[in-house]
C-alpha cells in the first residue's frame, strides 16, 4: 500500500516561476523524504516599474509515507 501525504509550499524567486519551483522543490527536499510528485496551484508575481521584479508559485508537493518507519513516540507506558 502506498499513501501519500500532501503539503502546500510557497517558494519565491526574482528570475521566474520555474526557477521559483525549482528552489522550493529543493529546500522542501532538505526536511522532507520521499518527495514524488508536485503540482503547481497557482502563480504570481510583484511589479514595480511596470517590470515583474519577484514570482511567486504555491505547490502542492507529495511525499509517500514510509510504513515501516518505527514511531520515536516518547508516550511510554510507566
Amino acid at each position: 500500500m502506498d499513501i501519500k501525504k500532501h503539503l502546500i509550499i510557497t517558494g519565491n524567486s526574482n528570475i521566474s516561476w520555474k526557477d521559483a519551483i525549482v528552489k522550493a522543490i529543493a529546500e522542501a527536499s532538505k526536511t522532507i523524504d520521499y518527495l514524488s510528485e508536485v503540482k503547481i496551484l497557482e502563480q504570481r508575481a510583484s511589479i514595480d516599474n511596470d517590470k515583474i521584479v519577484e514570482y511567486f508559485v504555491d505547490l502542492d508537493v507529495s511525499f509517500s509515507v514510509d510504513l515501516n518507519r518505527k514511531n520515536n513516540d516518547n508516550n511510554n507506558d510507566e
